[in-house]
């Protein structure tokens, strides 16, 4: 990470400027892989000492931090606490939205097929029974919807039937598009 340690109107030690480098990059890399950088400004305001912190830390990400102390030491410090405490409610927030991702439920996998019917004299064997063939095959996903979510999305695809788990009972449900226009709701778990 490059750091940029700056006064204005104030000259700063070698000692101040080493110690400003390294805790900062201590906290950076604590809680966040790929800083990029950060200028550190002092200044002195009557008879106390500001520290302001700008970090970008990449991904759009940029965070300030200001102190304000009797001595350059101690307002960096509270400046660099500002950061430190930013830093780990960012990562808390990308945990904890990593964690929702990872817990929320996928959409069951299914395989769909299409099949087509052979006539009646070429499908009929010595039983005589008519065979159907598949002629298509891909997969498809059996998702969580409510019946209106369901309903919807069959329309939106412009599909006869939509197999899906329901969301208020967990189980699967079908919805199709009826001959007289109207739409059927098939709940196998409804008494």
């Amino acid at each position: 990470m490059q750091i940029t340690v700056s006064g204005k109107q104030v000259d700063l030690s070698d000692a101040l400027r080493t110690r400003v480098s390294d805790h900062l990059d201590v906290i950076a890399s604590k809680y966040f892989d790929h800083a990029l950088e950060a200028q550190v400004t002092f200044s002195r305001a009557r008879s106390f000492f500001t520290c302001d912190i700008n970090l970008h830390a990449g991904r759009g990400l940029s965070l300030r931090g200001e102190g304000e102390a009797a001595d350059a030491n101690t307002a960096f410090d509270d400046a660099a606490e500002h950061i430190a405490k930013r830093l780990r409610r960012y990562r808390r927030r990308v945990n904890e939205h990593a964690r929702d991702i990872a817990n929320r439920e996928r959409p069951e996998a299914a395989r769909q097929y299409t099949l087509r019917q052979e006539d009646a004299g070429a499908a009929r064997g010595g039983n005589g029974e008519a065979h159907a063939t598949v002629i298509a095959e891909q997969a498809t996903e059996i998702s969580l919807l409510s019946v209106s979510e369901a309903v919807m999305r069959m329309d939106l695809a412009d599909q006869p039937v939509l197999m899906f788990r329901n969301s208020t009972s967990g189980e699967l449900n079908v919805v199709y598009r009826r001959s007289d226009g109207n739409i059927g709701w098939i709940d196998p778990g409804a008494p």
